[in-house]
């Protein structure tokens, strides 16, 4: 699992006031409505240039841009800091049979996620367009997707250098372990990821060059396998066991628990890495509704094939009502989505700060029912959502990815990112200033009364996430970056 590698790192800091906070009608008595952090403006860390990975002229110029217009200092060096990291650290383009061909490893873990990958590089599409060598990287990323889902659509996680061995703790796995894979945890949002990003390349470039007939197989493939997964002719192929302290790194019986097929897709794993107690991930299958949707538009219109996207579409259509009919809970409060369920009747009523999660529905295009979503995003920012934390360094939603009293800040984004209250906005961007803990990064997560005890000091996928936060505030909303 991820944090197998992670740093752990913990360094005194800052002192924080606390105050009441009022989101939407419910007044919230909490810790830190506004932080008075011991410290300055972190300084600049970006990578000297000429060490830098990749260098983007349109993304060079749109951070200088955009950090004229953020007053407050230590959002400034965050965003400084952050918005570029993927690009600084993380991105090895090549090229394979003379087309583009991107690696994008998550930071610390020198491996190819589909979900991190395809989120890490998604903030910089609007600069594809007028920047070719950006443009060519991120082709070269689409490319790489390919290449993957062709090796093995049951796999999360693949090696940077395809040929290298599996990472460390995959490599007793019981799993049927192909060449080039890194980890091979089931993880349906791993299949619409690259879906997702291939689609806004599409839309921001009008360029088709990377969906060629290797994409078409990949996505055949991931069809192929989706359809497999609603698991109306058994539990179908895929097989996974480890070894492991932790259950939530293990399947059981190699399968998870019982499904009884109702149209929607299953899950082994959530986006989290942690294996699911249910089936069913309604955010997962939500997520793969929009992505099939977008891929029966580009079978349509870039790959000139109604019969992919006749199946594309068809099974948008049936997950989509699936998940309506059998995915909801009733709560004192009214009707939310359900995390997981099982098609039994069984239901697991939480959230988990990884993506696709309930709270980030909207943030991926894939919440069909507002008033749902609001009730929804209510329950699992609060303490009803059994992962959701709140002390005296802040609030937010954490998972068993980390464990108990650690919040993840990609939630607090994720917050801000689903929020029209400015109020709200301007409570996440004070926690996620004080948790970055005088670094100039943003981290995986931090315990709820000490931002300095944080995990992973190099996460890509969060630095950006924070980066597309600010950019999109300093254009929309500057004033609550003062």
């Amino acid at each position: 699992m991820r944090n197998d590698m992670t740093r752990r790192n913990f360094i005194r800091t800052s002192v924080y006031t606390s105050s009441a906070l009022l989101l939407g009608h419910r007044a919230l008595a909490i810790q830190a409505d506004t932080w008075t952090a011991n410290q300055t403006a972190a300084p600049g860390q970006r990578p000297a240039p000429a060490n830098r990975r990749f260098r983007s002229a349109a993304v060079e110029a749109y951070i200088a841009r955009t950090s004229a217009r953020i007053p407050d200092p230590i959002l400034r060096r965050l965003f400084m800091n952050c918005f570029p990291n993927t690009l600084d650290t993380t991105v090895f383009p090549g090229d394979f049979e003379g087309k583009p061909d991107t690696a994008v490893i998550t930071g610390d873990i020198p491996a190819v996620w589909l979900r991190d990958s395809s989120a890490q590089v998604w903030p910089y599409l609007p600069f594809a367009a007028r920047d070719e060598p950006l443009r060519s990287l991120l082709e070269g990323v689409i490319r790489r997707h390919a290449r993957c889902l062709l090796i093995d659509p049951y796999a999360n996680a693949f090696m940077a250098d395809l040929a290298a061995p599996p990472l460390e703790w995959s490599r007793a796995d019981k799993t049927d372990m192909k060449p080039g894979v890194g980890e091979r945890k089931y993880e349906l949002d791993s299949l619409c990821y690259p879906i997702r990003l291939a689609y806004g390349y599409w839309k921001a470039t009008a360029n088709t060059a990377p969906f060629d007939e290797r994409w078409r197989l990949a996505m055949t493939s991931v069809l192929e396998t989706m359809r497999t997964q609603q698991r109306k002719n058994g539990d179908g192929p895929y097989r996974f066991q480890r070894a492991a302290l932790n259950p939530t790194d293990s399947l059981i019986n190699g399968i998870g628990s019982p499904a009884n097929p109702n149209g929607m897709i299953a899950s082994c794993f959530r986006p989290s890495d942690d294996a699911c107690l249910l089936p069913f991930l309604i955010p997962s299958n939500l997520f793969a509704v929009a992505s099939l949707r977008q891929l029966a538009e580009m079978a349509q219109e870039i790959l000139h094939d109604p019969a992919l996207s006749a199946s594309a579409a068809s099974l948008a259509a049936e997950v989509a009502a699936a998940v309506r009919l059998h995915g909801t809970a009733d709560t004192p409060s009214g009707p939310i989505w359900a995390y997981e369920v099982d098609g039994f009747g069984g239901n697991v009523l939480m959230d988990d700060a990884n993506l696709p999660s309930l709270l980030s529905l909207p943030y991926l295009g894939a919440s069909p029912d507002p008033a749902l979503y609001a009730n929804t995003r209510a329950f699992v920012w609060s303490p009803a959502n059994p992962w959701f934390f709140r002390g005296s360094a802040g609030e937010g939603i954490g998972g068993p990815h980390i464990g108990r009293n650690s919040i993840w800040p990609m939630s607090q984004i994720v917050f801000a990112l689903t929020s029209a209250s400015d109020i709200e906005i301007g409570h996440a961007l004070s926690m996620l200033k004080a948790c970055s803990a005088a670094t100039g990064f943003i981290h995986e997560s931090y315990d709820k009364d000490d931002p300095a005890r944080f995990t992973r000091a190099w996460f890509a996928w969060a630095n950006t996430l924070f980066g597309e936060l600010i950019g999109k505030l300093a254009e929309r909303s500057p004033s609550l970056l003062a």
